[in-house]
């Protein structure tokens, strides 16, 4: 495809800052309500629209507004309002070690995104809280770039329980993260086409408590989310 408006769904700041200011994009600030704290930038890089979109601060706590609810709102208002060609949800993101993941790899989506820790043991009901929403297919553009490839499984939870560590698996995701089956979500609704960019911060089978690993590993992981990014922008 050859999307001429691209939309990035970016969680954290600091997950965004790097990819804001190389792009040089600017700061809207008459699109959303007053009272909703996300940020828009827009810009253009090799020949086309880019708008990012990232969650901004919580009111009450000062900290970035992560996970599906944000994501699912921030979704909706770019595609609502600004009507991009293609979606892209980029961030960092936890990873299964004995499938192959590395700390700071970059990875690219592949279908389904499903959820983890939503669930509802009733019929119909189980499989409707995992979910199960396209990503395009990035095979092509993975190998041309190389970057991995992988299943992307979705919580609300930094840290996770061993029932969810047996969802992810049952999902067949090798990723664990907090928005992207949410932004999947509106964007199959929505009929616009999306995937995610994820870039590795901790492996989620080590012992090593994931808030250590991430905190480590963050800004290794955001320089590679900026690099990862621009070249997909290029390749698109």
């Amino acid at each position: 495809m050859k999307p001429d408006h691209i939309a990035l769904v970016i969680a954290m700041n600091s997950e965004a800052a790097p990819l804001i200011k190389t792009l040089a994009l600017e700061k809207k600030a008459d699109l959303f309500p007053a009272p909703l704290p996300f940020e828009l930038y827009q810009g253009e890089a090799a020949g086309k629209r880019i708008s990012v979109i990232v969650s901004g601060l919580d009111r009450e706590h000062g900290v970035n507004n992560v996970g599906t609810q944000s994501a699912t709102l921030m979704t909706y208002l770019i595609i609502a309002h600004l009507h991009p060609d293609l979606v892209i949800n980029a961030g960092t993101a936890g990873g299964i070690g004995e499938k192959g993941c590395q700390i700071g790899d970059i990875y690219l989506s592949e279908s389904p995104f499903c959820y983890h820790d939503r669930r509802i043991p009733l019929p119909r009901f189980d499989q409707y809280g995992i979910g199960s929403y396209p990503s395009i297919d990035t095979t092509e553009m993975a190998a041309s770039l190389g970057f991995k490839t992988g299943r992307i499984s979705t919580g609300d939870s930094l840290d996770m329980t061993d029932r969810d560590l047996e969802m992810i698996r049952s999902n067949r995701a090798i990723i664990k993260e907090m928005e992207a089956a949410a932004v999947a979500w509106v964007c199959r609704m929505m009929d616009i086409p999306m995937f995610a960019v994820k870039v590795i911060t901790d492996l989620i089978d080590r012992q090593t408590s994931t808030e250590a690993q991430f905190t480590a590993n963050l800004q290794l992981a955001v320089n590679n989310l900026r690099r990862s990014i621009l070249q997909v922008i290029d390749y698109l």
